[in-house]
């Protein structure tokens, strides 16, 4: 049967070459749907192998379409000259093109891609002749290489072996071929089987990366001469990263790019920083000789800092930006994106050719850091691309000393996390600088290229334990005993360079004193450095510098504007189809304008945001459901009902306003923030706006909080004006919808570090946005933003405070009541308020005031005085809150309120009691029954405590 098949498809014309597109579509549909296809096609196509042997129809495209066209020619031929139909020559040229498809899917597990050669490289079957029916007596054959780029279409079979050997089998191990897309496949191939993976370098080049090597080792080993066992987290090993990267900005500057931003984890930074950067080596050693190198803050360990410079290239002058990075990794690969995005937006710059993202991992940190997959998720979505980023991995094939490959991952590879993106993968040989700038090279063009994600495997090894102080050999003998025999990469390189006559070993021992002499003297040692930089490069922060703390700021707006720009955040044109309650909305927002309806949250929000766009300042907003709201009170973006397209009203308000970003993100918390604390640290004039789908999930990014958020300022006197919104309340709905952890923001608080707040009215929120971006402090906003009271029928402002109005640290009693028969005072934040307000009104407690924090810190000490030190008469002072005792603002917050109260009568700080729910290990209640009681039972005990 199958015979017969066969006869029939090699004797139809739909074969021939000039159909082979044709027959290309149908196995494309086959693809999609096999019934969908004629059933002697479907059964040809059902028998079609792949690379491996198996029958199956997961079968490269291209590779097909070779098989089709070379075996439609040969056929035609063979049937022309009277030969068999299933002649030998004809079965062995098939599996010639498989034997080429194997090594291009398989070569990388037979590369020499280890320096200390401990990889346990098991045989690959697919890549002996004897797997594919071929044997040594086929050698001298000539047979089609078909896509093969061999520079002929024909040639013996010992010829294509031998290529394809030095193609896949030698310093590079390339992983393309899960790759979907046809166009990239075959540009991939081009650029290693063009050259068999070894371009031929010029003189020049090849001195240029030994001087770059040299750099690398000449460094380590004076640190390590002056300061023993002192930590650096050397890069002894991987030397051959430091001309990889001196490539990488060469070549992109080349392209045309401006900017470079990179991030990376210790192994090698401090190397980084002087051969690459042009940090001043003097500087370095104060640091290692502990000196104070900032005025203000706590400072950080030299193996987190940054730093930035200017670097020339072929293509002008380059910015280059380190960012500052803590202990946790990988977390920095996003923030690097971020900054990297707000720098493509400020440039006007979407495919982003003109700033370029360098992400350096460790192996184990690559593989088992779960942000990575996050970062990688992101980088073609419309909210966080960023064209493209190169992920260099310095492969020390061991994460911590004591660790062990088969415990580090359960992949092959610790790469393998980047096929999830059809990232194309290379393994370098670290101990081949001619390998490693050929990958370096083809990697940069094919994100020049095609704007997508690439990685680097640098497979090295490190010369010493995981820091200087640690002694590796007593877990890792077999790894150490090897490294202690194996001359470094410099070395190796030298001696190639000596016996292809390209220089002496004098050329190459005067080389390095001239670089120690240069580290001695305090030199400059990166060799781009450009001393005089183009500041026009850098982003000015100048404005937003030595700005102290002031929580008062002018942010009305003039009343006749902000009615204008009401109405033109309501128009929708003719045509969109608007969902029935999202159109009720807007001719509510419509009512609101015209003065006829008080404001709600939404309105006012969205109105904040479009004065802001007026004054000149970009907006950007995402999260979850930022477009609707997860409570479906924003509808920023208007969705149209009748072909699905979207409009985005506030994207509209004027010709050549600031950019009006609202993306809904995908389902990540850690990467997302981290990405928006990169984006608001690189754009000063910006409202940039992260918001949780419920407040509890930021706890998914509690290491952004603590690392960058928080602490980024003391560390490394980095300024932030990010905002994070968290829809915080107790509604009933159990411990993960209803506390953002007020406490943990508390806690972190100190020395002016960031904002705390908790708004309870649409004016409140107005003007806390407005103050966050027109005043030129920039400190990170947390804002314990509202569920309920984005409905609430109390929660409601007029116009005039949005126009008139300011941000009120503290919200006064509410009603006229006389201060003299106020015998207790009552203190709370956030929407416990309208419970205790509608509590007092039923059961007529006139003697009792209740004061809103609307900012808890920095605490309005002397905001909270002056609208309480009327009350001359009081006896009691109670805070409540619906959070937990052990949690909300209880602990962090009570000492601030004990110094209030005992300015406003003597003792009456020892006299502050609780009114809140009993301490719990969960945050809130999982029973709407318990719900409802605990929430009774506080309001009731705040007034009768």
């Amino acid at each position: 049967m199958q015979q017969g098949i066969m006869e029939l498809m090699w004797r139809s014309s739909h074969v021939s070459g000039s159909n082979v597109h044709y027959v290309e579509a149908l196995y494309e549909q086959y693809l999609d749907d096999p019934s969908a296809v004629p059933d002697e096609w479907r059964q040809y196509f059902d028998q079609l192998p792949r690379p491996d042997g198996s029958a199956t129809r997961d079968v490269p495209l291209a590779p097909t379409r070779e098989q089709f066209y070379q075996l439609g020619r040969q056929r035609r031929t063979a049937l022309a000259a009277g030969a068999s139909s299933d002649s030998d020559e004809n079965r062995k040229q098939v599996k010639v093109l498989q034997l080429i498809n194997a090594y291009r899917f398989r070569g990388h597990q037979k590369a020499d891609i280890d320096p200390l050669d401990l990889r346990d490289a098991k045989p690959v079957p697919d890549l002996d002749l004897s797997f594919h029916q071929l044997s040594k007596a086929d050698l001298d054959t000539e047979f089609q290489t078909g896509s093969f780029f061999l520079g002929v279409d024909k040639a013996p079979l010992k010829e294509i072996v031998e290529a394809l050997e030095h193609t896949y089998c030698r310093s590079i191990g390339c992983e393309f071929m899960h790759i979907v897309d046809t166009e990239e496949k075959r540009w991939l191939q081009q650029r290693f089987e063009s050259v068999r993976s070894k371009p031929k370098f010029s003189d020049d080049v090849r001195k240029h990366v030994l001087e770059r090597l040299t750099a690398a080792e000449g460094l380590e080993s004076y640190l390590a001469s002056r300061y023993p066992g002192t930590k650096r987290f050397g890069l002894e090993g991987g030397e051959s990263f430091i001309p990889m990267m001196d490539e990488l900005i060469q070549r992109a500057g080349g392209y045309g790019t401006k900017e470079v931003v990179i991030g990376m984890a210790h192994r090698g930074r401090l190397n980084v920083l002087v051969n690459i950067l042009g940090k001043n080596p003097s500087e370095l050693i104060d640091e290692f000789d502990g000196k104070k190198v900032v005025e203000r803050g706590s400072g950080d360990v030299k193996y987190h800092q940054g730093f930035s410079s200017n670097v020339m290239t072929p293509g002008g002058e380059v910015h280059l930006a380190l960012s500052f990075n803590p202990s946790h990794l990988e977390i920095v690969a996003p923030v690097v994106e971020g900054s990297v995005r707000a720098r493509q937006d400020r440039r006007d710059d979407p495919d982003g050719g003109k700033v370029l993202p360098i992400n350096v991992h460790g192996d184990a940190a690559f593989a088992g850091q779960g942000v990575v997959m996050e970062t990688f998720q992101m980088s073609q979505t419309r909210a966080y691309r960023t064209g493209g980023t190169v992920h260099i991995v310095i492969n020390n094939q061991v994460g911590f000393t004591t660790s062990h490959p088969e415990d580090s991952r359960s992949t092959e590879y610790c790469t393998d996390i980047a096929k999830m993106v059809q990232a194309p993968i290379f393994h370098v040989n670290g101990d081949d600088p001619d390998a490693v700038l050929h990958a370096t090279q083809v990697a940069l063009d094919y994100r020049q290229q095609f704007k997508k994600d690439v990685v680097i495997d640098l497979v090295c090894y490190r010369r010493r334990g995981h820091n200087e102080a640690d002694e590796p050999s007593a877990t890792q003998p077999m790894m150490y005993s090897k490294i202690k025999e194996h001359p470094s990469s410099r070395t190796r390189y030298v001696k190639r360079l000596v016996e292809e006559g390209l220089l002496t070993e004098d050329d190459a021992k005067a080389m390095m004193e001239k670089y120690r002499d240069d580290l001695v003297a305090g030199n400059h040692v990166a060799n781009a450095l450009v001393q005089k930089p183009n500041t026009a490069l850098f982003v000015n922060w100048k404005p937003y510098l030595g700005h102290e703390w002031s929580g008062h700021t002018d942010t009305s707006f003039d009343l006749k504007r902000l009615q204008h720009l009401a109405a033109k955040m309501c128009e929708i044109p003719d045509g969109i189809g608007v969902q029935r309650q999202v159109a009720k909305i807007y001719d509510d927002r419509r009512k609101m304008q015209a003065g006829g309806m008080a404001a709600n949250w939404g309105f006012a929000e969205t109105l904040a945001y479009a004065t802001l766009l007026d004054q000149g300042h970009p907006v950007r907003l995402t999260g979850q459901d930022v477009g609707r709201g997860t409570f479906s009170h924003r509808h920023a973006v208007v969705h149209n009902q009748k072909d699905g397209t979207t409009y985005v009203p506030l994207q509209h308000l004027s010709d050549g306003q600031p950019r009006f970003t609202i993306h809904d993100s995908f389902l990540s918390e850690e990467a997302v923030l981290a990405f928006e604390y990169g984006y608001a640290t690189t754009a000063p004039n910006d409202l940039v706006i992260w918001e949780a789908q419920f407040g509890d999930f930021f706890n998914g990014a509690q290491v952004v909080v603590d690392q960058f958020i928080s602490s980024g300022e003391t560390k490394w006197e980095r300024l932030c004006g990010l905002t994070m919104l968290l829809p915080h309340g107790y509604e009933g709905q159990g411990p993960e919808h209803s506390s953002a952890r007020l406490e943990r923001f508390l806690q972190l608080c100190a020395e002016h570090n960031m904002q705390v707040c908790v708004p309870t009215t649409p004016a409140q929120i107005f003007h806390l946005l407005r103050r966050q971006v027109i005043r030129k402090l920039r400190k990170p906003l947390v804002v314990m933003s509202p569920k309920s009271l984005l409905r609430h029928k109390e929660a409601v402002s007029s116009l005039d405070e949005l126009a008139n109005g300011k941000f009120q640290m503290v919200l006064p009693d509410q009603g006229k009541r006389d201060p003299a028969k106020i015998e207790r005072i009552i203190l709370c934040a956030g929407k416990v308020y309208y419970d205790l307000a509608n509590w007092r009104e039923e059961n007529g407690r006139d003697d009792v005031a209740i004061l809103r924090l609307e900012q808890l810190y920095p605490f309005p000490e002397e905001e909270l005085f002056e609208a309480i030190q009327a009350y001359t008469n009081v006896t009691d002072v109670v805070w409540c809150q619906e959070e937990p005792l052990n949690q909300g603002a209880w602990y962090p917050s009570q000492h601030h309120m004990r110094a209030v109260a005992e300015r406003l009568k003597a003792g009456m700080g020892g006299k502050l009691k609780f009114a809140g729910r009993p301490a719990s290990a969960a945050p809130a209640a999982g029973y709407m029954s318990v719900h409802i009681e605990q929430q009774r039972q506080l309001v009731e005990d705040a007034f009768n405590l």
